[in-house]
């Protein structure tokens, strides 16, 4: 059985498939397959369907704004090649088990797409 530090793996490396997860402050928001995207997009493309249409509730540009139009929530997105028998299902279990130590891992072998992170502690006088 493999440990969850195991499962991720740096972006650098190749791998079967990447997912790109956002969260805040309150915990993991969103985990998407990108690999899965990719594939569902070359077919919509072949089949002569819009391939933007059916794919815009995930589009990283649209987590991005979602993140700076609440800058309070502290967003973190980023994206990490994941071994191919990790399914986003146990990504997401694994955030609700341990959230503190998968977003210092993801933070350490994934790749930032976009951050708010909140790293000075308030002062009290």
């Amino acid at each position: 059985m493999k440990t969850k530090k195991n499962a991720l793996q740096s972006t650098k490396t190749p791998a079967g498939k990447q997912v790109a997860l956002m969260w805040d402050c309150l915990g993991l928001e969103a985990a998407v397959n990108l690999s899965d995207l990719a594939r569902d997009r070359t077919w919509a493309l072949l089949k002569g369907e819009d391939p933007d249409h059916s794919l815009a509730w995930c589009s990283l540009d649209l987590w991005r704004m979602r993140a700076q139009a609440n800058p309070q929530r502290h967003y973190e997105i980023y994206i990490v090649a994941v071994e191919p028998g990790v399914t986003v299902k146990s990504i997401c279990r694994a955030f609700e088990q341990c959230p503190q130590q998968m977003a210092d891992r993801v933070r350490e072998i994934g790749h930032k797409f976009y951050s708010d992170r909140s790293t000075e502690r308030a002062v009290i006088v």
